[in-house]
């Protein structure tokens, strides 16, 4: 099988969003409150006009395998204000709402859709790929550095919300799959 990533549209958005309540869920049922309204985290409509607003402005992805929606990105250049300093924003993309399909998990999705950050960083020539991982899901922390991601920092006082865990990896850490002009790229090898 084929993972492909291409650009999301905005008929994706419901897809989007039910990845984000099954993950909420998934993650409730572990003893976590990532994404609940208890731990803070974003209503499912703000998150909603949120991710549309990225899909707007191209900054949304959908992997896919075998033409099914296995997971989603948004990358940028924005982060929630005193997660990052200026100069650590303007050096790199911004990965957010990155969540994978639970019927694809551990099929590599989530390493294919940072892959893909890296692309996205390399065609802006930024030389890091930076996220916010909600603060207390240690398990979350352990798939970044599992990935190659490093540990920076927890964000200070200044940075009110719950995703204040902040990591960061070269860009120069993933190798290139190819030019990177096409819309919809391909990462067979992930799957193997």
């Amino acid at each position: 099988m084929t993972l492909r990533i291409r650009p999301a549209r905005l008929d994706d958005l419901g897809t989007i969003c039910r990845f984000r309540l099954q993950r909420t869920t998934w993650l409730a049922a572990r003893g976590s409150d990532q994404w609940t309204r208890k731990g803070r985290g974003l209503p499912i409509e703000i998150f909603a006009r949120s991710v549309s607003q990225s899909i707007g402005n191209g900054e949304t992805w959908i992997a896919e395998i075998g033409g099914e929606s296995a997971g989603t990105i948004t990358v940028n250049d924005r982060a929630d204000e005193g997660l990052w300093s200026p100069g650590e924003l303007a050096d790199a993309v911004i990965v957010h709402f990155a969540i994978v399909n639970l019927r694809f998990a551990g099929q590599r999705v989530g390493q294919a859709l940072l892959a893909h950050a890296a692309s996205v960083a390399r065609e802006r020539h930024r030389r890091w790929v930076r996220l916010d991982a909600w603060t207390t899901n240690d398990g979350l922390h352990n798939y970044y550095q599992r990935t190659g991601f490093r540990f920076v920092r927890v964000a200070g006082p200044e940075a009110t919300g719950p995703s204040t865990a902040l990591f960061e990896r070269p860009t120069a850490s993933w190798v290139p799959r190819g030019p990177m002009q096409v819309p919809a790229l391909s990462y067979p090898e992930l799957l193997a």
